[in-house]
């Protein structure tokens, strides 16, 4: 992500700034009504970390998702947004703590926050020692020059013979490279994988027609669209490919809180306040349509 970030001047931002809003105020903020189904969820023996509070951990990876504001000390974004909703469904108030990622899982099992709301996949292992409620599919993007003649990708055949940006060592290039196969094994053309050492590398290798498609986490893509309006989005891909991979709040496994956060997040759907949050930060392509407690996850490596 550190990479993502170097790429904002101060001109992009301004850019951005029109479609999304960084200030620390958000009064476009969309507010929930208490849930007392979700309220009646909770574990009796589950005690928050402050009374009256709901106490969760971000990381400011990079905007939509969770970023610094223009003050350069409030995170502001999607995943906020979320926490606050879940807040106000269950009557508490938030308090947003922002951490490194390398840090959320060891001060979630200390108990120095409730729960982890920033974009943490599903996966087998780590429901060894966390709980899960999900609220957002794991999506990655496929994103071309905003003039170039792809209109769709769907499937494997739609990348046949394409000049494809992705990250070594990623989830989406395992994806791809399945994909690969599946195309030589169907008579068509291999994909050509590239490879840059950055974000900007990679943006320049597909705006001077030196590659065709930039494959990313869909969020990071859909912020540099609006910030360069130099690409567009042709498809997504589920981060668990040919199955669904979601993203959930997460919680210290058995603690109890778990299905009382699945209770809300279903009440934030039914209300319509969870489409408004994520229409508001341009990721409706990545809703659910339910929220589930602890659903099968991306297998162990």
């Amino acid at each position: 992500m550190g990479a993502f970030l170097t790429l904002l001047s101060l001109s992009g931002i301004a850019g951005a700034q029109e479609v999304f809003d960084l200030s620390p105020g958000q009064p476009a903020r969309v507010r929930a009504q208490k849930n007392d189904a979700a309220i009646a969820a909770i574990a009796k023996d589950f005690t928050f970390v402050s009374p009256g509070k709901f106490t969760v951990a971000v990381s400011s990876g990079g905007p939509p998702l969770a970023t610094y504001a223009t003050d350069a000390k409030t995170v502001v974004g999607a995943d906020p947004d979320y926490a606050s909703a879940i807040a106000d469904s269950l009557g508490l108030e938030l308090e947003l703590v922002p951490v490194a990622w390398i840090d959320w899982p060891l001060g979630l099992v200390s108990g120095k926050y409730d729960a982890v709301i920033s974009n943490v996949g599903v996966t087998e292992q780590r429901k060894e020692k966390f709980d899960f409620s999900t609220y957002r599919q794991g999506l990655h993007g496929f994103f071309v020059k905003s003039d170039s003649a792809i209109g769709a990708i769907r499937e494997p055949k739609d990348t046949a013979g394409l000049r494809i940006i992705v990250g070594a060592g990623t989830n989406q290039e395992r994806i791809l490279l399945r994909w690969n196969d599946d195309n030589i094994g169907a008579g068509l053309k291999p994909l050509e994988l590239q490879y840059y050492d950055d974000d900007a590398a990679g943006l320049l290798a597909l705006a001077s027609g030196r590659a065709d498609v930039i494959v990313q986490p869909h969020a990071q893509l859909v912020y540099i669209a609006a910030r360069d309006h130099t690409i567009k989005r042709v498809g997504t891909l589920s981060a668990g490919w040919p199955d669904r991979s979601d993203v959930a709040i997460t919680t210290r496994k058995g603690s109890g809180l778990a299905d009382a956060l699945t209770v809300a997040t279903n009440g934030l759907i039914e209300s319509g306040v969870y489409a408004k949050n994520l229409d508001h930060w341009h990721l409706s392509e990545e809703a659910l349509p339910k929220s589930e407690t602890n659903p099968p996850g991306l297998p162990k490596s």
